[in-house]
């Protein structure tokens, strides 16, 4: 058995990636939610669970959702219960920094949750400026990987994880800022 810590971690967003906000919802996949849920999760793939866990990480969401994530959509795709990341109030510093440097608010907290570990974060509202400060603040390998939120995760995306999740051995690497 694998040892999950040896993993890298997945940080999973929900809005864009699985739920994607373009063009109507897949008939298929509404018929897979109850007509009394929340109307958004008709546009969840529920394919995507598969492919997820077949990935070589340790997946965790890192979503507004917080525990919703495990009620709501991942029985829906198919994934067990995953960890949540608990989101902080950011200091009134840390809120002006981040404005200032042009950060998403999840940045911080995530470097923070993995704790040096290897880490993706797939995420619709990712930028230039939130892999900057990860490579300033993080040794172990990163992948920030921006989905389009029109169409969610999409084969394209899942083989660019699927290539860095099994890529070489990651040495951790001097920090740049």
């Amino acid at each position: 058995m694998t040892d999950p810590l040896a993993l890298p971690l997945l940080f999973l967003d929900v809005d864009g990636p699985l739920i994607p906000f373009g063009g109507p919802p897949d008939p298929r996949w509404a018929a897979a939610a109850p007509d009394d849920a929340n109307p958004l999760l008709v546009r969840l793939d529920p394919g995507h669970g598969a492919r997820l866990a077949a990935l070589p990480c340790e997946l965790v969401w890192a979503t507004t959702w917080l525990a919703d994530a495990n009620a709501c959509v991942a029985p829906r795709i198919g994934l067990p219960e995953l960890p949540v990341v608990s989101w902080p109030e950011p200091s009134l510093e840390e809120e002006r920094e981040d404005a200032r440097l042009g950060l998403h608010w999840k940045t911080r907290t995530l470097v923070a949750w993995a704790a040096g570990r290897p880490f993706t974060w797939v995420d619709d509202e990712l930028s230039a400026a939130d892999r900057s400060w990860v490579d300033g603040h993080q040794r172990a390998a990163t992948l920030l990987h921006r989905v389009d939120p029109r169409c969610g995760l999409t084969d394209a995306d899942f083989a660019a994880l699927d290539t860095w999740l099994r890529g070489p051995a990651r040495e951790p690497r001097p920090l740049t800022g």
